[in-house]
């Protein structure tokens, strides 16, 4: 019985050998074995793991609206904060179109502060030649033929008013149309004088002329244009010292509520020529600007020797 039954070798099925289960079985682990060694290969970066950037895909993204209790009062919150986004860039806008203007303004200011120069001269204008020379005078007495520059406004100069010049060749550069001499400043009285009519005794023809000759002309000028003359624009005032002749002239400008300005003709004296002539140019000038104003100058006699 040397044989096994059915023709089947043990250890194998029929007409196969033991060797041959063996070689595909240890082929498997071969294989397996292979690919453990080819997963643990070494990785090729080191280091922390770079994030994803997700920019692109975040900023087209929408936002995402939950309907909730406050969507309401969100969305004025929201509509809010545009209205001062647009403000704002209505602003910014705004500053960068007027930003080119202001650059030019202060290239221009520069060119003339550089053609005017420092220091500068104070003058008096005195007589125009043509638009562009004149005559004028300075504080120490000459007085000088120069030009007028192209910058200065022809419009506000006129003879007498008060320039700025040059102070190497003497030329006009600026007008000092708003200066007031402080000895004019000086003869305005600020409060009206108290004194009325009624504080003088003995003089009521005098008061009577003083108020067709003062008054009326301020007061009712009517009265005059029916007659068809022309009411007087001074008055003098003569007698000897203590006769109340600047008291009747208070008493006029406290009834007529004009300003009165008050000068010693003494001081329309000065040193230097050509000072006083503008000093009563000055003090006109103050005189029409606070109209109706009345000018009394005790003394006249000091200036004015002939009547």
């Amino acid at each position: 019985m040397g044989n096994n039954p059915g023709g089947m070798a043990p250890g194998g099925g029929p007409g196969q050998n033991p060797g041959q289960g063996q070689g595909k079985k240890g082929g498997k682990d071969g294989e397996e074995k292979k690919k453990k060694h080819e997963a643990l290969a070494p990785p090729s970066h080191f280091g922390r793991k770079k994030r994803k950037t997700k920019g692109t895909q975040v900023a087209s993204k929408l936002p995402s609206v939950v309907p909730t209790s406050k969507c309401r009062l969100r969305l004025l919150k929201h509509e809010r904060v545009k209205d001062y986004l647009m403000m704002e860039e209505e602003f910014i806008q705004e500053q960068q179109r007027l930003k080119p203007k202001e650059e030019k303004d202060s290239e221009e200011r520069s060119k003339l502060d550089d053609l005017r120069g420092s220091p500068m001269d104070v003058g008096s204008l005195e007589e125009f030649i043509d638009e562009d020379h004149c005559i004028v005078s300075t504080a120490m007495g000459p007085e000088y033929y120069v030009n007028i520059l192209s910058f200065v406004d022809k419009d506000q100069l006129e003879p007498g008013s008060s320039i700025l010049m040059h102070h190497k060749n003497l030329s006009v550069i600026g007008i000092l149309a708003d200066e007031v001499d402080p000895l004019v400043s000086v003869m305005k009285v600020d409060k009206a004088p108290l004194e009325s009519y009624s504080d003088i005794g003995g003089l009521e023809d005098q008061i009577m002329e003083m108020k067709e000759a003062v008054e009326l002309p301020l007061t009712h000028p009517e009265l005059y244009e029916d007659v068809g003359i022309k009411p007087p624009k001074g008055v003098i005032l003569y007698g000897v010292p203590g006769t109340g002749k600047t008291l009747l002239a208070k008493a006029v400008a406290n009834e007529t509520s004009a300003t009165f300005l008050r000068v010693v003709g003494s001081e329309l004296i000065q040193k230097y020529l050509g000072d006083g002539p503008k000093l009563v140019r000055e003090m006109f000038r103050v005189a029409q600007e606070h109209s109706p104003s009345i000018i009394f100058i005790d003394e006249i006699d000091a200036v004015a020797t002939k009547r």
